[in-house]
């Protein structure tokens, strides 16, 4: 659930001043400092013209001169105000609605105010040290033009500039590979009046060449179509509309996202296009570059300093129309936003897990209405606060049921593992119909995805004999094997350590390493299916900034038979070939701890199982459970989303768990347990009683990973009542409170894990 901007947001001043009418002017300056306010300034009356909201400028603070941003202008202050020294640039680097979203975010999810700035301006924008790259560039002169027969000419020299009259301006270094010449060479055509050389801007390519083919909208389902002509009228009214774009995996929602947004860029207006993981990112960059060609920027953090400064910079400029890329795309300084696109919108990779602690789903219906632009939520498996919103007509649902070119939904099966474990005499990895369908999709040359959303080999070191668990000394959990490194690894520090050959405890040998990681699947795999090409996908083979295009592209190309990966592989991905899907594990996200493992189960498993059938071959899924009768892997099984939203949610409304309510949770940490534990308790007894009427209140206690990267945890939940009410009380104690000595407190509003 979103709570909207509060009326009156951004009418703090007209963004288009009168010059003359107001006598004296102040500005609010903002500073990349821990400080959650704003500093008031005279605006001198030679900068009047100039200083505006947004605007980088350079004011005096203490004993020094720094740069800040202007939050808003002012007629009158309390303060006894010193004048602004300058300008730092005079482009607007930060729109002006932006500057009150990022307000009302910090306000929000209670974060301090300069948190905004470092949300909404990269750090290579907001340190103004990088500069434009610069290359030198070479073309014939006006002397030049239509005079090549000239007998003063060589013929190599004639031969350079036939080859500069086709190519036109072009750069130096391109130009002297391609005609394999010197730069002497040009030197002296140049002293002689026939070229011009000089330096230009060259933006740096995110896309590192990678060539895209054109092509042409698609002829749409009536389904298709039905949704399109809503969201393109609510495009043309301008009104802020919310769509939650329910189609099941296949049914072409991303033609619905490039025809809305062809009709966007028609009426003179921008776009954003936001996708949960980067490993989407060089895929659905490519589907609209080659609909939309250079009017594409992308922004996520795979990309070099230079290359987010130069992307960021053509948004800016107006340059590009469409900013594509994951969670911090949101931001794209655009004046003249149309729409907002949030595929896959039912991911937890767009909750930020720093502060400001924003949830970039919320945020984007939040900056569609303040801007009236209209935002479209896109999924097949909706989050179910989305899916809540359009039963009490906060948005509105558009359904596209069915794949198109008549492709079936694929097969799903569920294998009971305790049956197979029973057949064999012990635990198993594969079950029986899984290896037979693998054979059978290897001999027909068709692909296979095995999905298990935990990577490492093993989960756990243990000593058969003392019953000795390596566990990681910072954090409250088990070390995880990964064989190929012979390393003990922590997933949450980053811990690690030679795997010993004897148990550091008891000194005996024979140590297991029990549970199951993608690591392990591989190496099974192979064994099973030797004349496979298997590959793995997951945090710890995907290292390298082109990683996900380059193992994605030999996946399309049909160079790899089998593809093992995490919930990177869950999403998004579309491979004709893929005719089996396995789903390895699928108890592993069901039994945690949390009120969202069942709709993040059902999620994943209807997810990965829409990538198997995608062709012209129908597809098939195999689910390995021990639990088969559980009703979030029978509606999976059906792929019935309405059928698991209807038995879901009485429980969440019986207990006051989001979507029925919103939760605040407040969090202590600290290296000194007794210190976050006593912070926590003197939090609760000094906040609580203050707190609205038909607020819960669980805790404090100790969270359930107590211990992280050396620091002891502590968390105080609130559900119910007043949201706002709720966190304007959380904000002024967390971040207007006094410090408290070791121990770090934040609030995380709407979180999606209490974990």
């Amino acid at each position: 659930m979103v709570v909207p901007l509060k009326e009156g947001v951004g009418k703090v001043f007209d963004s288009v001043w009168l010059i003359g009418i107001l006598s004296v002017m102040y500005a609010e300056v903002i500073f990349d400092l821990s400080l959650d306010r704003g500093f008031d300034y005279l605006v001198p009356a030679e900068l009047e013209e100039r200083v505006r909201p947004g605007v980088r400028v350079i004011a005096p603070l203490r004993h020094a001169e720094m740069a800040g941003y202007v939050l808003r202008l002012k007629e009158h202050t309390p303060y006894s105000a010193r004048p602004l020294i300058g300008i730092d640039s005079d482009s607007q680097q930060i729109p002006e609605p932006l500057l009150h979203l990022g307000e009302w975010i910090c306000d929000y999810y209670c974060a301090p105010k300069e948190h905004a700035l470092r949300m909404l301006l990269p750090a290579v924008v907001r340190s103004g040290e990088m500069r434009h790259k610069q290359a030198l560039f070479v073309g014939l002169t006006a002397r030049a033009t239509g005079n090549l027969q000239d007998s003063s000419l060589t013929p190599r020299q004639r031969e350079l500039l036939k080859a500069l009259q086709q190519m036109g301006m072009v750069a130096q270094s391109e130009f002297l590979a391609q005609m394999q010449t010197t730069p002497q060479m040009l030197q002296t055509l140049e002293e002689r009046g026939w070229i011009v050389r000089e330096k230009r801007v060259v933006d740096r390519d995110p896309f590192q060449d990678n060539i895209v083919l054109p092509d042409a909208p698609k002829e749409l389902t009536g389904c298709q179509t039905a949704a399109l002509r809503e969201i393109v009228a609510s495009i043309e009214k301008r009104d802020g509309e919310v769509f939650l774009l329910h189609g099941v995996t296949g049914s072409g929602k991303t033609e619905v996202y490039l025809q809305a947004i062809r009709r966007c860029l028609e009426l003179g207006r921008e776009a954003i296009v936001l996708v949960p993981e980067i490993s989407l990112t060089p895929q659905t960059c490519d589907r609209f570059r080659r609909r939309f060609g250079n009017q594409v920027s992308v922004l996520h953090s795979a990309l070099s300093d230079g290359e987010r400064f130069d992307e960021w910079t053509r948004i800016s400029d107006g340059r590009s129309k469409i900013a594509v890329g994951a969670r911090s795309a949101l931001f794209a300084p655009f004046r003249h936003l149309g729409l907002i696109v949030v595929d896959e919108e039912h991911e937890n990779t767009y909750k930020q897990d720093e502060s400001p602690r924003y949830n970039a789903r919320d945020v984007a219906v939040v900056r569609g209405k303040s801007e009236k632009a209209s935002v479209v939520l896109g999924s097949a498996t909706p989050s179910l606060e989305s899916y809540y919103n359009t039963g009490i007509g906060k948005y509105r649902l558009l359904q596209m049921p069915e794949r198109i070119d008549g492709c079936r939904l694929p097969e799903v099966e569920l294998v009971d593992m305790s049956v197979e474990a029973s057949a064999a005499g012990q635990p198993q990895m594969f079950s029986r119909r899984l290896k037979e369908l693998v054979n059978d999709r290897l001999e027909k040359a068709e692909q296979i995805i095995l999905f298990l959303n935990r990577r490492g080999y093993a989960t756990q070191m243990i000593c058969p004999q003392c019953g000795y668990v390596s566990t990681c000394s910072n954090c409250s959990i088990a070390h995880t094997f990964h064989r190929k490194e012979n390393l003990l690894l922590c997933h949450l520090c980053g811990e690690q350590k030679v795997a010993p050959e004897r148990c550091p405890q008891c000194g005996a040998e024979g140590i297991k390493y029990t549970g199951v990681g993608t690591e392990k699947i591989e190496n099974v795999t192979r064994a099973l299916f030797p004349h496979a090409r298997v590959e793995r996908m997951d945090a710890d083979t995907m290292t390298k900034k082109d990683s996900y295009r380059k193992i994605l592209t030999e996946f399309r190309a049909g160079r790899i038979n089998i593809l093992i990966g995490t919930q990177m592989i869950a999403k998004g991905l579309d491979f004709p070939n893929v005719t089996l899907v396995g789903v390895m594990q699928a108890d592993s996200t069901l039994m945690l701890p949390d009120f969202r493992s069942g709709e993040r189960t059902f999620q994943l498993i209807t997810q990965v199982a829409g990538r198997a059938g995608r062709g012209e071959r129908p597809g098939r899924v195999v689910v390995q459970t021990y639990k088969p009768l559980n009703f979030v892997l029978q509606t999976a099984k059906e792929q019935n989303y309405k059928a698991f939203y209807e038995e879901e949610m009485p429980s969440r409304k019986m207990l006051d768990f989001p979507p029925a309510s919103h939760i605040a949770a407040v969090h202590f940490r600290s290296q000194d347990e007794d210190a976050a534990r006593a912070a926590a308790e003197e939090f609760a007894a000094n906040v609580l009683p203050k707190m609205p009427s038909g607020v819960q209140v669980i805790g404090p206690m100790p969270s359930p990973l107590s211990r992280i990267k050396q620091m002891f945890r502590y968390q105080l939940l609130l559900r119910g009542g007043d949201v706002r009410k709720v966190t304007r009380l959380l904000r002024a104690n967390v971040i207007g409170g006094p410090p408290l000595k070791g121990v770090d407190v934040y609030v995380d509003v709407d979180p999606r894990s209490l974990m």
